[in-house]
């Protein structure tokens, strides 16, 4: 008797498990599965590295992690993150940045006038 009573106990408990989690509530707003798209700022996608760093200068700090390298450049308040791969520019940001962009222009133009 006491193995049913176990058995029946068990059960409820799986199937409590097997339930599905409770809807979210009203007004909340799911998780994105990927970040959203900025656009690139103009000019610098597919820039070869060298005339990267002839328009900039050398980098205040360059990593590789693999087929992809990451070029920093400083400017006062910002700091500007390039990412190339194959020798050229396929990505830029910059911190801070504005939410509609990848990269803010003003501190990319910044830099063009520091070098």
């Amino acid at each position: 008797m006491f193995h049913k009573i176990l058995a029946a106990a068990a059960l409820l408990l799986l199937a409590g498990c097997a339930a599905k989690a409770p809807p979210a509530p009203p007004g909340s707003v799911p998780i994105p599965t990927a970040p959203p798209q900025r656009p690139e700022p103009p000019g610098f996608s597919g820039l070869a590295a060298d005339a990267l760093t002839a328009r900039l200068g050398a980098p205040a700090f360059s990593r590789k992690d693999g087929p992809t390298e990451m070029w920093r450049y400083d400017n006062g308040d910002c700091r500007a993150f390039f990412f190339l791969q194959g020798g050229k520019v396929t990505h830029v940001e910059t911190t801070p940045r504005p939410a509609n962009a990848a990269a803010d222009t003003a501190c990319l133009n910044g830099l063009k006038k520091a070098s």
